[in-house]
């Protein structure tokens, strides 16, 4: 069962603020920590990586998994 993607989106909005916030490799593990499990960690490295939460959401409505 996914989650519907209205609430993946604001979850990944929430973990993008957080990482882009982080100071050290602390705070990154700590907010990897806080949504690997909601939002996976493909997700979350994406984020890293530099890609948008729209970008996120737009390929997982184009594969049908919403």
């Amino acid at each position: 069962m996914t989650m519907p993607v209205e609430e993946t989106e604001a979850l990944l909005k929430q973990a993008e603020k957080e990482l882009d916030g982080a100071k050290t490799a602390d705070d990154i593990r700590q907010a990897w920590r806080k949504y690997y499990l909601q939002v996976g960690h493909r997700n979350l490295g994406r984020l890293l990586i530099g890609r948008s939460v729209d970008e996120i959401i737009a390929r997982r409505r184009s594969r049908g998994e919403e």
